[in-house]
């Protein structure tokens, strides 16, 4: 019995040295981003087209803003003069529009991250795809995120392909403006 169990162990312990090791090394790399999304030439084009956006529709609410305040001021100069009644009148006609310019900046900052952020959400789905086909043609198994919401804790700087990325998707949306002008061009000569 006791030959038969050294026999069955020795007999495992020779299977176990033959079995090739299964151990596969997967190559990953990480990229950061909120740099990418900083860096990239279409991501500043959004920003910026807000920015100015929001400036134009500021400038609005500002003239209306200043006028309320005009009104305002003329409403306590003229209060006492022009009895109760009328400073009753004016004083619930000035809180409504004070109300109605708060509502309506309220109303232009929703529009504006709204629109915005479509835009953006469109921006990122691009960059996941062309993420996705980066990681298939340089034969990737894994490629994370960092940045705002961190899904790596660490990794060696040689698996930052960051600038990869956003060399890949800037070059990818200049070839795509410069696509639109020509059509604009086009268009413009067929006039």
């Amino acid at each position: 019995m006791k030959k038969t169990v050294i026999l069955f162990a020795l007999a495992i312990s020779i299977l176990s040295c033959n079995k090739t090791s299964e151990t596969k090394e997967f190559k990953t790399a990480y990229i950061d981003t909120a740099k990418l999304m900083e860096e990239s030439t279409e991501a500043k084009d959004i920003e910026a087209k807000y920015k100015d956006k929001s400036k134009v529709m500021g400038n609005q609410l500002e003239v209306e803003v200043a006028r309320w305040k005009s009104d305002a001021a003329n409403f306590q100069k003229n209060a006492q003069a022009n009895g109760m009644a009328w400073a009753q009148q004016k004083g619930a006609e000035l809180q409504k529009r004070e109300q109605e310019l708060s509502y309506a900046q309220e109303a232009m900052l929703r529009q504006l991250q709204q629109e915005s952020g479509v835009e953006l959400d469109s921006v990122i789905k691009t960059y996941k795809n062309t993420i996705k086909e980066y990681g298939k043609e340089k034969g990737y198994d894994y490629i994370y995120g960092t940045g705002e919401t961190a899904t790596v804790l660490y990794a060696k700087d040689s698996y930052d392909i960051t600038k990869d990325i956003i060399k890949i998707v800037n070059d990818k949306y200049k070839s795509s403006a410069k696509k639109e002008e020509k059509t604009e061009d086009k268009a413009e000569a067929k006039k």
